[in-house]
């Protein structure tokens, strides 16, 4: 996709402005998941996701009004998946969160999107950097994963998988719909899917004031406001540098499961996210090398098939 290019005056700047929005957003979404922590007490797991994503979806719905004429069938099987995609995704993700710290969670997840951006590069540069990416979960994971709990680990490694098929959905959905029409559609398609288990799981519970007030941050922070600034800074980004950004995601967690949680991560785990990350940006640029991935098409879609190489929206 070609993308306006701004007066060679004002390009620094406006890249400079592009790298805060993408900050913004890793912060934003990382911190969403640690307000989901929470919630969990209050909803449950099922119910913090039910809220996150009904809410999310309505607002989304409001801002983008899509259009749901002129869409053949194709479209519409793009966005059921895409929206089945994130709401295995997020609702996989909160399980692990529920029971390992929110850094290292999101540096095993990270490893389903890297896996796709090594393959789709197809370099012996994109596996070298995969190495040095399981020697930072080897190190994350030494003595058999007994501190991090081996079933939190596995529901992370399982959010990384359904991570990597939302972001081949959300590509075939931005070639298909204008702006982010086909992502507020998806999240409407996710919701519908989680809220009868949301309901059944929390039932009262979810329509308490101070639930609702949780559950609006919670879509405010994890989907409306990183996919807003995301899509902003794509506008003025290469996608390249905004995976290189999107890398710090591990990093971002730990910091927010650290302030927000209480978690904190003995020298090790430090170490090993910080190995996870190098060996993200060190994709990214494998990738760039050989050129963008098959299916990069349009804001949504060039943004998250780049990122495979890191952390939302989406999504978490």
């Amino acid at each position: 996709m070609t993308r306006p290019r701004s007066a060679p005056g004002h390009r620094p700047a406006g890249r400079l402005g592009a790298v805060g929005l993408v900050l913004g957003g890793a912060l934003s979404v990382q911190f969403g998941s640690a307000v989901a922590a929470l919630l969990f007490p209050r909803t449950g797991v099922a119910g913090a996701v039910t809220l996150r994503l009904t809410i999310g979806a309505l607002l989304m719905l409001a801002v983008c009004r899509p259009r749901l004429r002129g869409h053949g069938r194709g479209g519409w099987t793009a966005v059921v998946a895409f929206g089945l995609a994130l709401a295995g995704m997020n609702s996989v993700f909160y399980q692990a969160i529920e029971r390992i710290p929110l850094g290292p969670a999101v540096t095993l997840e990270v490893l389903g999107p890297l896996v796709l951006s090594v393959v789709t590069a197809r370099r012996l540069a994109a596996w070298c950097w995969a190495g040095l990416a399981l020697a930072g979960v080897a190190l994350l994971g030494h003595g058999g994963f007994d501190r991090l709990d081996p079933v939190g680990a596995a529901l992370a490694l399982g959010a990384g998988t359904l991570w990597a098929a939302y972001i081949v959905c959300s590509a075939r959905v931005g070639g298909r719909f204008p702006r982010a029409d086909g992502l507020a559609l998806a999240l409407a398609v996710a919701a519908l899917v989680t809220l009868p288990i949301g309901l059944i799981g929390s039932g009262g519970r979810l329509w308490h004031p101070a639930v609702l007030g949780l559950g609006t941050g919670l879509a405010l922070l994890a989907s409306v406001l990183p996919y807003t600034l995301e899509l902003l800074a794509l506008r003025r980004l290469p996608t390249s540098t905004f995976a290189v950004l999107m890398s710090l995601g591990p990093a971002i967690a730990a910091l927010a499961g650290w302030l927000v949680l209480g978690q904190a991560l003995h020298p090790v785990e430090v170490l090993a996210i910080g190995l996870v990350i190098a060996a993200s940006i060190g994709a990214v640029r494998a990738g760039r090398a050989a050129g963008p991935p098959p299916g990069d098409a349009g804001p949504e879609g060039s943004a998250l098939v780049s990122a495979a190489a890191a952390p939302p929206p989406a999504p978490r």
